[in-house]
């Protein structure tokens, strides 16, 4: 804790205050002769106690000193010194002081004491002011030949595809090339089978359990839940999920990290192409594009993935579109009718229904029918219909267009972000490289998506005029109970039942039935969403 100060002046001793500035480069190039921390601290005491100084604050810095880093605390040191706020700043050598040149000394050369140690400089000393600049320039002119050598040596190691750093979860770097490769090693073992584990399944199991609809958050609770751990041996969280879903590495890319967010993307060289990090022959067994483009679509809500159907699922007509309007539960066949599934499980609903299958049934189905027949042709509910019905008739097909509209929107949405970025400064500075290569990238993305979209779609029609014209009742008795109960799942997309108000009442579903209608895929829902039925 520091003692009480009186103009400057340490008021227990009597002696002036000095600040020591200390600083330390995150990432050490001068080797071992730079002085540490501790030590700097231990050389401004010694001084202090020296030269009659009391040390008031010890300002620490662990980063570099160069023109594009912002040090708050070396504004603090130099604001305390400059206001008068403690007489002295003790500054172990130039070097640690700044390097931007004269342009940092000269604002403080006869007007604020600052020491620099190591070169027994006072900038309150005149005989000291030219040597001050010098040195200050000598030790500009260092930094930047040593950030040259440095840009221009990683520049050429990442042209080669060399991985710089450590290599991420799930991969290995090779000693010398530095090129990666999937990490099959085992590092951990599951709770129940006791089978071992590798990074790179987990990796593999990430991509393919996000791919298929997994959320991120219900796969950590997964992998928690078996006992599968970080490569540290902590618990996994969804965060740690999304930055390997999201990251371009695993699908073979070298990476460098842009914006204040430091997102992940793709490296591009001179020529602005991208460059891989693994060797040719390990291309292959890194995750493929098109796994990782549909995992990024399904997280961001661009393509949905149904589960499979089940043998077995029901065949009555309503079974999965009833809910309970006192719990918004669902209901289920139960005897001749359909019940509150919660209140059948024994939970407790605030107004638990129940209907008659059939007097619910015909309702619905005259309803279905008189509202297909009253549609319009260009009325969203057909299209809808239209959609759903091209479902059934060829899923193969079908879902081959729903997987390219999905990635026409995650294009779209990808060039807008890049606008985004633009706009909010990300790519300016070092960074201004990765723009225009980022750019075309985004474009040709949303290009591609567009013709492939065209080319799936093109001239295709599908015929529902069975379903309208007055044709739709006729066609249900017709149909097959399967049949029946995918024909109203074209145009129908929940049925709301309310209680009955009193026991032997007549059933009347203009008062107790709401019906949801579908909407075409992607399309958003209307205000008036949830149509009430009259």
């Amino acid at each position: 804790m520091n003692t009480p100060t009186q103009g400057g002046v340490c008021a227990c001793h009597g002696r002036p205050w000095v600040d020591l500035l200390l600083r330390k480069s995150k990432v050490v190039r001068e080797g071992e002769r730079a002085l540490s921390i501790r030590a700097q601290e231990e050389r401004g005491r010694a001084w202090a106690d020296e030269h009659g100084y009391c040390v008031r604050k010890v300002w620490k810095e662990n980063l570099s000193a160069w023109s594009d880093v912002r040090r708050p605390k070396y504004d603090a040191a130099m604001s305390a010194v400059l206001n008068g706020e403690v007489p002295a700043l003790w500054c172990y050598a130039l070097d640690r002081f700044s390097r931007k040149g004269a342009e940092s000394v000269v604002p403080i050369l006869g007007k604020a004491r600052v020491i620099f140690d190591y070169e027994r400089l006072d900038s309150m000393d005149e005989r000291d002011r030219r040597w001050i600049i010098d040195r200050a320039e000598n030790a500009r002119e260092y930094s930047q030949r040593l950030s040259h050598n440095v840009t221009t040596t990683k520049g050429r190691q990442r042209n080669e595809g060399r991985w710089l750093g450590r290599a991420p979860f799930g991969l290995t770097a090779h000693p010398d090339t530095r090129r990666l490769s999937p990490d099959h090693t085992p590092y951990t073992c599951l709770v129940s089978t006791r089978e071992e584990v590798t990074p790179w399944q987990v990796v593999e199991c990430i991509f393919n359990a996000v791919a298929a609809g997994t959320a991120a958050r219900a796969l950590a609770r997964m992998f928690n839940r078996i006992g599968l751990r970080t490569i540290t041996g902590a618990q996994w969280r969804a965060p740690q999920i999304l930055k390997i879903l999201h990251h371009p590495v695993y699908e073979g890319w070298l990476t460098v990290a842009v914006g204040a967010a430091e997102t992940a993307t793709r490296y591009v060289d001179a020529n602005g192409s991208p460059v891989h990090c693994v060797e040719p022959s390990t291309l292959p067994e890194m995750i493929p594009s098109a796994l990782a483009s549909k995992a990024r679509r399904v997280l961001a809500g661009a393509e949905w993935t149904k589960p499979k159907p089940k043998d077995g699922l029901p065949v009555h007509a309503l079974s999965g579109k009833l809910i309970c309007a006192g719990c918004n539960g669902a209901m289920t066949k139960s005897g001749r009718g359909y019940r509150c599934d919660l209140t059948a499980e024994g939970g407790v609903c605030a107004a638990p229904t129940y209907v008659m299958q059939k007097a619910l049934e015909a309702y619905v189905v005259d309803l279905w029918s008189t509202r297909l027949h009253a549609s319009d042709d260009d009325d969203p509910l057909l299209i809808a219909v239209a959609e759903r019905w091209q479902q059934l008739q060829r899923p193969t097909e079908t879902a081959e267009v729903k997987e390219a509209r999905a990635e026409l929107k995650a294009a779209a949405d990808r060039l807008d972000k890049f606008h985004a970025d633009d706009r909010a400064g990300f790519y300016s500075g070092r960074s201004a490289k990765y723009r225009i290569p980022t750019k075309i990238a985004a474009e040709k993305r949303l290009d591609a998506a567009e013709d492939k979209v065209k080319e799936l779609t093109g001239g295709d029609r599908v015929d529902i005029t069975f379903l309208i014209e007055g044709k739709a009742a006729e066609t249900w008795e017709a149909a097959a109970p399967q049949l029946r109960r995918d024909l109203l799942g074209l145009a129908i997309d929940r049925v709301i039942v309310s209680k009955s108000p009193g026991k032997g009442k007549r059933f009347v579903g203009d008062e107790r039935v709401t019906v949801v209608w579908a909407t075409p895929e992607g399309a958003e829902p209307d205000a008036d969403e949830f149509e009430q039925a009259a």
